[in-house]
């Protein structure tokens, strides 16, 4: 039974990490219904986001050598005394404009008690047994789809492939924003870079690439809270199996992505959102009361 979990939640997670309708989302809901709770749901969350990862660095490899190649550089600079800020190539923008966009997450660091911090929050809600919470924001994200695609389509589309400051800013926010289970990340950051007017092709790419620190950060985090507080009793063979199905349909998604952001298709996943929170809604007010 753990491998046909496994199969399910990895084609759910490879599919929702990029699609704009939230995988953390689906997953809460997906593993509510399967009575995945706790350190499993903890645990299988850890591996399935590790294989989209996987993903990302498969499809966007030449992005990523760039980036990687101007870390380089700019450290070498910085060591050498020859950084500078002004007449910087595309490559260089990119990889400051990603910084910015990384830094509203330290947000979620911020404490708000004894011991917690607003990032416990957001895990308790995705790993309780209650998915009203998640209902509610799936209807967000439908929202902004729609609306965000019906104010892209009033507007000239002959936007420049670039983020300023002020954009990154915003698409940081709205990466912050998505780490609510429901919310979708790329949904958010993607309609937030066309609304500030960033071409929508490029938003895809620079959405994915900017969602890989931030996955891999979240990982790292969980990881040290499953170390302390349980073990993994969710199967080595069926969490691997997860992780390659994640990232089978992870590529697949991200290619189906691109296609339907190019051809404005963006309202379909806000109508989908709309039906699913909806429903899930029912859902959690049917187990609640009845």
């Amino acid at each position: 039974m753990q491998y046909l979990q496994a199969i399910i939640l990895g084609i759910i997670q490879g599919l929702t990490e990029f699609l704009p309708v939230s995988s953390s989302g689906h997953l809460s809901v997906a593993q509510h219904f399967m009575g995945i709770s706790g350190v499993d749901s903890l645990s299988l969350a850890i591996m399935l986001h590790f294989g989209t990862l996987i993903a990302v660095f498969i499809v966007f490899y030449k992005t990523f050598l760039t980036i990687f190649k101007e870390i380089g550089k700019f450290l070498k600079e910085l060591f050498t005394g020859k950084l500078q800020f002004k007449e910087i190539s595309d490559d260089r923008r990119m990889l400051y404009m990603l910084f910015l966009s990384c830094l509203p997450l330290l947000a979620l660091l911020i404490p708000i008690g004894k011991n917690r911090k607003i990032m416990d929050i957001i895990s308790y809600i995705t790993g309780d047994k209650d998915i009203f919470a998640e209902g509610i924001f799936f209807i967000i994200t439908a929202i902004l789809l729609l609306v965000s695609s019906y104010i892209y389509k009033k507007r000239k589309n002959d936007y420049p492939a670039k983020v300023n400051s002020k954009q990154a800013f915003a698409i940081g926010f709205a990466q912050l924003f998505a780490t609510l289970p429901g919310i979708s990340r790329s949904g958010a950051t993607i309609t937030t870079g066309m609304l500030s007017k960033v071409d929508k092709e490029y938003m895809v790419r620079y959405s994915f690439v900017l969602g890989t620190p931030a996955i891999l950060a979240a990982n790292l985090m969980d990881i040290k809270d499953l170390a302390e507080t349980g073990t993994f009793d969710f199967g080595i063979g069926p969490a691997i199996l997860g992780i390659v199905v994640a990232c089978i349909v992870g590529v697949l998604a991200i290619k189906l992505t691109e296609f339907l952001v190019k051809k404005d298709k963006f309202k379909l996943f806000g109508y989908y959102c709309l039906i699913l929170g909806t429903g899930v809604i029912i859902a959690g007010i049917v187990e609640k009361f009845i």
